[in-house]
């Protein structure tokens, strides 16, 4: 089970809980829920480490990260503006390892309804 810690500004705004449920679903490794929130042309661009274009390719990589589930997300901020938005926190993996990271995220439309790009900024802490 994953532990999530959420800060109090973080459920001010319909776009900004959207993020909130994107975000533990990826430390839950629920990839069926980040499928339906995606659009068709997605993609993550994890900094320094790799990009994934695609729904297909990116259904790939959720499978594979299943392997490596959280043990506790702390989401410290949320923001959302027009067409883009931003989580950072921290997550701890079952593996022991521990990072912080600013998730940065382009929507489809106004609405915040689907993802199109995720730039995501990752560091291991040691």
């Amino acid at each position: 089970m994953t532990k999530v810690i959420v800060g109090e500004d973080c459920g001010n705004s319909p776009k900004n809980i959207f993020l909130k449920n994107l975000t533990i679903a990826f430390a839950k490794r629920d990839s069926k829920f980040i499928l339906g929130n995606v659009s068709e042309d997605f993609r993550w661009n994890i900094i320094a480490d790799k990009l994934i274009q695609g729904k297909d390719n990116f259904a790939e990589t959720l499978e594979w990260m299943k392997n490596d589930k959280a043990i506790e997300l702390s989401i410290h901020h949320i923001a959302t503006h027009g067409k883009s938005g931003f989580v950072n926190g921290t997550i701890k993996l079952k593996n022991k390892k521990t990072n912080t990271f600013c998730d940065v995220y382009e929507f489809r439309n106004t609405k915040g309804t689907a993802v199109k790009e995720i730039t995501s900024y990752v560091i291991e802490i040691k």
